[in-house]
């Protein structure tokens, strides 16, 4: 009797201890990215607390219903993402600095295998002209192209995406218009590495590089409209590194884009990654419009940081970019993560990404569309193109894009 007590007790503690390593996993899976070394005393120890859902009103009740989430949750949670970018279009005022996106002016043409290679200059505003390659399907049809806007990242020029991507897309069919981030290349010959965000506010105010980025996008696919083979109802994004981050906000706030594609963007925006730096969302620096007068941390009183930290009584940034994948549904978005086998990774998705993935899919599942986000668990590092990313990438645009099935709002 004595040792048939002794082995259940032994198999009760077992099953205690199995239970608690199993709660601690899926809270584990739930909570913020580990972050970084230098963290700052309000986020300390975020990885132990749980990244909130979107589908919880601010008196913490739950929305179970989709007309709650598209006439409550959803225009709210838009309102608190512009406040924090600024903007994501002009203002009245702001409107003298732009015109005719179509009157472009031609550099060069080149038949390729395929395909038509035209470089060419948009003018995203009056006075600042943006090179960009064009790509056009031989025995294009009016109105009959998809089209995607494939922007480079940190490195290479503006022409690099026609390598990576646009050459297969093209030679299926679909317009490429290949660019860069204006942090890459701006007016007076600015970029991340002098201060080209202030070159931003100085005509126009406060609007940060991720929302300038947004319109910059919205120019793009204004002049693609124009184009005659192209079919405005089959447009696409992609992006990788700098653009896979600048993806995530194409996704939630260019509703003319049904299908994105985000190649490592490291979906945390506190954790071994640059978010917070001033050629994205310019976190630590005071602005005149930005009123939190009783934030805890005297410094960050009037940022866009505080703005992020929307209860800086817990530690970790409520407003995250899980609440973008949110705003995306029901548009199609792929976000491939590359470095999925590392705890954690720099400047790539590694394991703790996945939560916010999962946040997000929360979305798209009550809405009846949960195929239409993907998140990609890849280990290849990273990079732009590997035969991995080339494989995810190709199956979706052939499903949401060149077929068109579900990519319509």
């Amino acid at each position: 009797m004595v040792v048939q007590r002794q082995f259940w007790c032994v198999i009760a503690v077992a099953c205690v201890f199995i239970c608690l390593h199993w709660l601690n996993a899926v809270f584990a899976q739930l909570a913020y990215h580990t972050p970084p070394q230098n963290v700052h005393p309000l986020m300390v120890d975020q990885q132990e607390a749980e990244l909130p859902s979107v589908l919880q009103r601010e008196d913490g009740s739950a929305i179970t219903t989709p007309g709650e989430w598209l006439s409550h949750r959803r225009p709210a949670l838009h309102r608190q993402w512009v406040e924090i970018l600024g903007k994501i279009e002009p203002t009245r005022q702001d409107s003298q600095w732009f015109d005719d996106v179509t009157r472009t002016v031609e550099i060069s043409r080149k038949q390729k295998d395929g395909y038509l290679r035209i470089e060419l200059l948009i003018p995203i505003e009056k006075d600042f002209w943006q090179p960009h390659l064009l790509l056009i399907p031989d025995k294009s049809k009016p109105s009959t192209c998809p089209a995607v806007i494939a922007w480079t990242s940190t490195g290479p020029d503006f022409t690099k995406p026609e390598d990576w991507w646009g050459s297969w897309l093209a030679k299926r069919g679909v317009v490429v218009l290949t660019g860069w981030s204006h942090i890459r290349n701006y007016r007076d010959k600015s970029n991340y590495r002098n201060g080209v965000n202030e070159v931003v506010y100085k005509r126009f105010g406060r609007w940060l590089p991720m929302g300038k980025m947004v319109h910059d996008v919205k120019r793009e696919v204004e002049y693609l409209k124009s184009v005659p083979c192209v079919d405005s109802q089959k447009l696409g994004f992609m992006g990788f590194s700098l653009s896979a981050k600048s993806a995530l906000y194409v996704a939630a706030f260019v509703p003319e884009v049904q299908a994105t594609v985000s190649i490592d963007p490291h979906l945390a925006i506190y954790g071994d990654s640059n978010y917070l730096d001033p050629w994205y969302l310019d976190a630590r620096r005071r602005f005149a419009d930005i009123s939190t007068p009783v934030y805890p941390d005297i410094d960050l009183r009037g940022t866009v940081w505080s703005l992020l930290d929307a209860d800086p009584s817990k530690p970790g940034f409520e407003r995250n970019h899980h609440e973008l994948i949110a705003l995306a549904a029901p548009r199609a978005l792929m976000v491939i993560g590359c470095s999925t086998d590392k705890t954690s990774a720099v400047h790539s998705d590694d394991a703790q990404s996945l939560v916010y993935a999962k946040r997000g899919q929360e979305v798209y599942d009550l809405l009846n569309v949960s195929n239409r986000f993907q998140y990609v668990q890849l280990t290849c590092g990273h990079r732009a193109h590997t035969p991995e990313v080339n494989a995810a990438w190709q199956d979706f645009f052939t499903v949401f894009l060149l077929n068109g099935a579900g990519a319509r709002k």
